[in-house]
């Protein structure tokens, strides 16, 4: 097959070209950066330099592939100018385009956990539009939204506190579960997907491990060389006013708060429940916690 993979060799997109390659698929990955291109090229794929803001290049460059891989790379939430849903909605809107210009007949969409919700999700309202957005197209495009949960890296956010103040403070997890994911079995899943014929629309959860924020905490610490390392339940206005503090953009801050919270509240998981996969990814926190202990040395 010819599958087109956007968000150039991101956490997801690098071990997912790596997977398809392997299985002898022709690839194309889109990257917006010049310096991509070597590394894009010496794990067999090829490279299609542009912005995901032009639809015209998106359209070009899926023209002739069998199947496209879509997702909204991270944007810069130290913006004061970013309208975050705003930019997921253009994004979402250039894939639409282009997708239907180059008569693109199967997609895999990289969504998220709490796209079902048309409220009370914080900035998961981007990733709940664009799925509306991309299932507006013609009944014969078959379109499967990837909905990760939690990431593991997102841990990373916490290496200075945890570090300076021994906690993790967040205004979630503590004593309630956290469905964590991984993005190897993300790359996973997604791949199944590509190679997988779909006739319509398809939801598909993916998340490696559920634990407590406590249990976390106990994970990360031990590998850490801190095993007395807490997960603190804060208010969510002392969650806000600490992203606020640090430069992040008030609107995005709260978006990030009002998300969290619908995760401790649990409205965020509930989709996720009524449709919890059977089976979990294979990289556990376990795993994960070598790589962040990695990183602080």
């Amino acid at each position: 097959m010819k599958i087109v993979v956007t968000g150039s060799l991101g956490n997801i997109s690098k071990p997912l070209t790596e997977a398809l390659v392997q299985k002898g698929h022709e690839i194309i990955v889109v990257s917006s950066n010049n310096e991509k291109q070597k590394d894009i090229e010496a794990l067999g794929a090829v490279a299609a330099i542009g912005s995901l803001e032009n639809a015209d290049f998106l359209a070009n460059t899926f023209a002739g592939a069998d199947a496209v891989y879509s997702m909204v790379p991270p944007n810069n939430y130290f913006d004061p100018n970013l309208n975050l849903i705003a930019y997921y909605e253009k994004i979402g809107h250039n894939y639409a385009q282009a997708i239907k210009k180059s008569n693109i007949k199967r997609v895999v969409n990289l969504s998220s956990i709490g796209a079902h919700l048309n409220k009370n999700n914080g900035i998961l309202l981007g990733a709940h539009n664009v799925e509306g957005i991309l299932n507006e197209l013609s009944s014969d495009v078959a379109i499967t939204h990837i909905r990760p949960t939690a990431f593991y890296y997102n841990l990373y956010g916490y290496t200075d506190m945890i570090k300076s103040e021994g906690v993790i403070a967040a205004n979630y997890g503590a004593e309630r579960s956290i469905p964590w994911v991984s993005p190897k079995d993300i790359a996973t899943a997604v791949a199944e997907e590509l190679t997988t014929p779909l006739i319509g629309r398809k939801t598909r959860y993916v998340v490696s491990e559920e634990l407590t924020g406590d249990e976390t905490a106990k994970i990360i610490g031990a590998a850490i060389g801190k095993p007395n390392l807490k997960w603190k339940l804060i208010p969510d206005e002392d969650a806000l006013n600490g992203l606020i503090a640090i430069g992040m953009n008030p609107k995005v801050a709260a978006g990030l708060v009002e998300m969290y919270a619908s995760l401790y509240n649990g409205k965020l998981l509930e989709d996720f429940y009524r449709n919890k996969p059977a089976v979990m990814g294979k990289v556990k926190m376990a795993d994960f916690a070598k790589e962040f202990a990695a990183s602080l040395s």
